[in-house]
C-alpha cells in the first residue's frame, strides 16, 4: 500500500509538472499552427531567471517576474523572428525554432556556466506538510500540484468561455475575416506566442526548484512534452492533461515496480526465461522508453490521438 499511494503522487506530481510544459505548447499549436522545438528551452530559461531574480528579490517574486520576462522573450521572437519565418512554411517553423533551442541553450552556459545552480524553494515550501508511513512530504510538490491544475482551469476557462479565446481561435482559422472585424490578427498572434512561452517560464521556475537547474533540463523534458502533446491530440488542452497524467504515473509505477520483465510477460501468458538477457530487464530499466514505445503506439492506432481536435 505504501508503494501504491506514493508511487501514486509521485506519479501525479511528474504528471502534472509534464503539463505545465505541454499546457503552453498545445496552446502555441492549436492557436498558431507552429510545433515550437525551443519550448523547452523557454522553459530552462523560466528556472535560470527564477534564480537570478530570486537572489535578489526572493522566491515570490521571481515566480511573477521571471515568466513574465521569457514571455516578452517569446512576443520578440514570434516578432522579429518566427513572424518572418512563418511565410515560408512549417519546415522553416521547426528549423527556426530547432536553431533557436540550441543557441538559447548555450547562451545559457555561457552566462551561468555549465554546472547545476543551487536554485532552492524557500524555507516554507521545504517544510514537510504531511506524513505517511514516516516519510516527510514536502509542500512544494502539493504547491505544484496546485499550479498546474490552476493553469489547466484558468487556460481552459479563458479559451473556452471568454470573448478572447474566441477571437483567438478564429484567427487561426478564419484571419482574413478576423482582421477586417478590426482586430490585429500579428498581435493577436504574438500575445498567443508570449502566452505559452510565459506558461513554460512558469514550469521551469517551480520545476527547476523541484528537480535541478542545469543545461540539460531542457533536453531532459523536452522530448517527452512532444510525446504528451501528440499522445493526447495535437492541439487538446483536455487532451494533453489527461496524456500528461497517463505517461507520469505509467512511468513511475514501471520505476516503482520490482519486477523483471519475464516477471511481467509471464502474467500475460508469454514464457520468457529469467536467465536470458532479455528477461533479466527489469521495467525500471525500460521506465524511460515507455512514452516513446506509448507514443509509436498511438501513431499506428489512433493517429490523431486521444482527444485530438485537429488532424493533419
Amino acid at each position: 500500500m505504501e508503494t501504491i499511494v506514493f508511487s501514486t503522487l509521485n506519479g501525479l506530481l511528474y504528471g502534472l509538472l509534464l503539463f505545465m510544459l505541454a499546457s503552453g505548447l498545445t496552446l502555441i499549436f492549436s492557436m498558431m499552427g507552429v510545433l515550437n522545438f525551443a519550448h523547452a528551452s523557454f522553459y530552462m530559461l523560466g528556472a535560470y531567471l527564477a534564480y537570478t531574480v530570486g537572489a535578489v528579490t526572493g522566491f515570490w517574486i521571481a515566480i511573477v517576474v521571471a515568466p513574465l520576462l521569457v514571455g516578452l522573450f517569446g512576443a520578440a521572437v514570434e516578432r522579429f523572428g518566427l513572424r518572418h519565418v512563418h511565410r515560408n512554411g512549417h519546415v522553416a517553423e521547426l528549423l527556426f525554432t530547432f536553431g533557436l533551442a540550441y543557441l538559447i541553450e548555450e547562451i545559457v552556459k555561457l552566462v551561468w556556466g555549465k554546472n547545476p545552480l543551487p536554485y532552492t524553494p524557500p524555507a516554507v515550501l521545504q517544510q514537510p506538510l504531511f506524513t505517511l508511513w514516516n516519510t516527510h512530504y514536502p509542500a512544494l510538490r502539493i504547491f505544484m500540484m496546485a499550479v498546474a491544475v490552476g493553469m489547466f482551469v484558468v487556460l481552459w476557462l479563458l479559451l473556452k468561455r471568454t470573448r478572447v479565446g474566441l477571437i483567438v481561435q478564429a484567427s487561426l482559422t478564419h484571419p482574413h475575416m478576423v482582421g477586417h472585424l478590426g482586430h490585429n490578427v500579428p498581435l493577436v498572434f504574438m500575445g498567443v506566442f508570449a502566452v505559452g512561452s510565459a506558461m513554460a517560464g512558469l514550469a521551469g521556475v517551480v520545476g527547476g526548484a523541484l528537480l535541478v537547474t542545469d543545461p540539460a533540463m531542457a533536453l531532459t523534458l523536452g522530448p517527452i512534452v512532444f510525446v504528451v502533446v501528440v499522445v493526447g491530440g495535437m492541439g487538446s488542452l483536455g487532451g494533453a492533461f489527461v496524456a500528461s497524467l497517463l505517461i507520469g504515473l505509467i512511468q513511475t509505477f514501471a520505476v516503482a515496480v520490482d519486477a523483471s520483465l519475464s516477471d511481467f510477460l509471464a502474467r500475460i501468458g508469454i514464457a520468457v526465461s529469467n536467465r536470458s538477457d532479455l528477461g533479466r530487464i527489469t521495467l525500471a530499466q525500460i521506465a524511460p522508453m515507455l512514452p516513446f514505445l506509448i507514443l509509436v503506439l498511438v501513431l499506428i492506432f489512433r493517429p490523431r490521438g486521444l482527444m485530438g481536435a485537429r488532424e493533419g
